[in-house]
C-alpha cells in the first residue's frame, strides 16, 4: 500500500493510548519487540508527515506496522480531535489505522503510584487522584472510540505482554510466540510450561557465601553457573532441541510455546539458563519474551543436596 510514488505505508497503524500507569509504556516497549516501528509521544498533527517521510536507509521491511504512543502529556492534546484525525485517515486516505486504549481502577492506579513515588502528570502539586479523574475526563472521547480496550487493573507486565503478543503477533508469522521462564521447583511449575528443564544438576551458587545474595543476572554468578563442566555441552543440546522443535510447532499450528527452566528457588541456575538461551534464540531470528518468575521473591527453606553429596537444610538459592 502506498499514498505516494516511493513511499510504502505501514500494514497497520495503532494509535497506543490511556491512563497514566495503566501500560502504554510496556505496550510500546513489546510492540518494539514484536519488529512494529514505535514512535511515541508525538503531536498527531505530525502523523501524516511521518506517514509519508522515507523509510530508514537499508529497512528490510519497508512496509512494518506502527505503533503511535499518545499520553495525556502529547503536544496539543485533544482527544476529540484525534478521534476525528484517526477517522479521517481511515475513511479518506485508507489506512489500516486504530486505537488501543489502556484503562485501570482508580484505586489501582494511585497504588501504582504510591509504590513508585512518582507524581501524576496532570497533579504535580497535588494527591494523584486527582489527576486519575481530570485524565479520565480528557481520555473519555477516545476510549469510548477505541478498537481495542484493555484493563490492566488486575494484570501485572508479564501478562500484559503475553495479551498483547496474543492479539497483535503478526498473523503470517513464521514462528510461534516463545515466552522462556526461570522459576524455583520450591514453588511449582509454571502451569502453562509447554517444556520444563530441569536444571538441579548444575553446580549451586548458594554454596558460595559471595555468590549466594546475588542472582543468575549478575555476571559473578553467570560465570559460576557456566563453569560447571556439564553447562556448555547441556546447554547448547537445548538450544538444538528447540530450534528442532518450534519449527514443528508452528507448522502444527501451535502459536505460543513456553519454555520453562527450574532450579531450586528460582534466583541462580535457571535464571542464568533462560537469559543465555533467550539470547540464543534471538540470534536464531525468534523473538521471545523472558520471565523470572521467583527472582524477586522471599527465600525460604527447602531440602536439596550438600556439595559433599548428602542432605541439608538450604535457605533458596
Amino acid at each position: 500500500m502506498s499514498d505516494r510514488p516511493g513511499r510504502v505505508l505501514p500494514k497497520r497503524i495503532l494509535i497506543v493510548t490511556g491512563m497514566s500507569g495503566a501500560g502504554r509504556t510496556t505496550a510500546l516497549k513489546t510492540f518494539e519487540d514484536l519488529g512494529w516501528e514505535v514512535v511515541d509521544n508525538l503531536p498527531l498533527p505530525l502523523l501524516e508527515r511521518l506517514l509519508g517521510s522515507p523509510v530508514a536507509e537499508g529497512e528490510e521491511d519497508q512496509s512494518r506496522p506502527l505503533a503511535f504512543g499518545v499520553s495525556s502529556r502529547t503536544r496539543a492534546f485533544d482527544a476529540e480531535r484525534i478521534v476525528r484525525s484517526v477517522a479521517a485517515l481511515r475513511e479518506e486516505r485508507g489506512y489500516d489505522i486504530g486505537i488501543l486504549f489502556f484503562d485501570c481502577a482508580g484505586a489501582v492506579l494511585t497504588r501504582r503510584y504510591s509504590e513508585t513515588r512518582r507524581r501524576h502528570p496532570l497533579a504535580l502539586d497535588r494527591p494523584a487522584a486527582d489527576g486519575i479523574r481530570r485524565e479520565r475526563e480528557l481520555f473519555r472521547p477516545i476510549r469510548d472510540a477505541a478498537d481495542y480496550l484493555i484493563d490492566t487493573s488486575d494484570t501485572n507486565s508479564n501478562a500484559l505482554q503475553a495479551e498483547l503478543r496474543r492479539i497483535f503477533a503478526s498473523e503470517d508469522a513464521d514462528s510461534p510466540t516463545l515466552n522462556v521462564i526461570s522459576f524455583g521447583f520450591s514453588r511449582g511449575v509454571p502451569r502453562h510450561a509447554d517444556l520444563v528443564f530441569d536444571m538441579r544438576f548444575l553446580r549451586n551458587p548458594h554454596w558460595d557465601p559471595h555468590l549466594r545474595p546475588q542472582t543468575g543476572l549478575d555476571q559473578p554468578v553467570a560465570a559460576y553457573v557456566e563453569e560447571d563442566s556439564a553447562y556448555s555441552e547441556a546447554v547448547t543440546r537445548i538450544e538444538n532441541l528447540l530450534l528442532l522443535l518450534l519449527p514443528r510447532y508452528a507448522s502444527e499450528g501451535k502459536s505460543y510455546v513456553t519454555i520453562a527452566f527450574g532450579c531450586t528457588g528460582g534466583r541462580h541456575r535457571s535464571v542464568r539458563v533462560a537469559e543465555d538461551i533467550a539470547g540464543r534464540l534471538r540470534n536464531a531470528a525468534f523473538s521471545p519474551t523472558v520471565t523470572h518468575r521467583d527472582l524477586a521473591l522471599q527465600t525460604r527453606d527447602a531440602k536439596e543436596g550438600s556439595p559433599t553429596g548428602g542432605r541439608d537444610h538450604e535457605r533458596i538459592g
